[in-house]
């Protein structure tokens, strides 16, 4: 059986088409160009590892037919990344037992405060709730098991919020960044498959454009680099079509080798 990666949502925090918009890109009616907010299903020898789960995953997982999550990877704590957390109360009570999620001590203590319930321990006769086991990374970088799995991470800082990238074998993901050390490409060294947020073709102050994505994209060397995270001024042929051929646009749907 093969690894595999689905992408779940490729859009940015507000989704396309954007509410109450009528530009092209939102009235395409496309496929490819209606996202979800940022989410992806790693499928590793029988698992399935969750990244990020925003406010479309319950649509995510009924699209897609996903029966079982068995563990929870966090980039970090914007809404857009965790809001759809209480859609996976159905797979603790199937499971009969906490989701593993693997997060960085910021955002555990972020989560503690926002979703307190999430911690607290079963009443007798209360309504079953999600409930989270988390792997704390304490630490800026290092590798850790997970589910079974061994996993680098390394994180960066967007804006005030630490984000954590992950690589899992020779594929990494690499979200919501804009601001980076340059020693992060020694810790992606190595990697076949890239998935990498790029927001748009003007420049951010919190994320990489499509010019600076393609530029880091070509120092980690990956022989494909999937692109995520777009808003809507991104039209997603157009788009392609200016890019290299082993950089291209992801789409909500698109299932990869790993």
């Amino acid at each position: 059986m093969s690894n595999r990666f689905l992408f779940l949502g490729t859009g940015a925090s507000a989704g396309v088409p954007l509410i109450g918009c009528d530009c092209p890109v939102c009235i395409s009616g496309l496929a490819v160009n209606q996202r979800l907010r940022p989410s992806g299903l790693l499928k590793l020898r029988g698992k399935n590892l969750l990244i990020d789960v925003g406010p479309d995953f319950r649509a995510q997982a009924l699209c897609h037919k996903i029966a079982s999550i068995d563990g929870l990877i966090l980039t970090h704590t914007h809404s857009d990344h965790i809001a759809g957390i209480d859609d996976l109360r159905i797979y603790c009570l199937r499971q009969k037992k906490p989701m593993p999620c693997l997060a960085s001590q910021e955002s555990f203590e972020d989560l503690q405060r926002r979703y307190y319930y999430l911690f607290e321990p079963s009443q007798p006769g209360a309504t079953a709730s999600v409930r989270l086991d988390v792997t704390r990374l304490s630490q800026e970088r290092g590798s850790v098991e997970f589910c079974k799995e061994s996993i680098a991470y390394f994180s960066y800082r967007q804006s005030n919020m630490k984000v954590m990238g992950y690589k899992i074998g020779l594929f990494a993901y690499v979200s919501d960044i804009r601001d980076y050390d340059p020693s992060i490409f020694s810790w992606l060294h190595g990697v076949k498959t890239l998935v990498l947020s790029a927001l748009q073709t003007a420049s951010s102050k919190l994320h990489l454009c499509f010019e600076e994505a393609v530029l880091f994209a070509e120092k980690v060397g990956a022989k494909t680099t999937w692109l995520t995270h777009m808003n809507h001024s991104v039209d997603h042929s157009a788009m392609n079509q200016t890019l290299p051929p082993h950089i291209q646009l992801g789409f909500d749907g698109l299932e990869i080798e790993i």
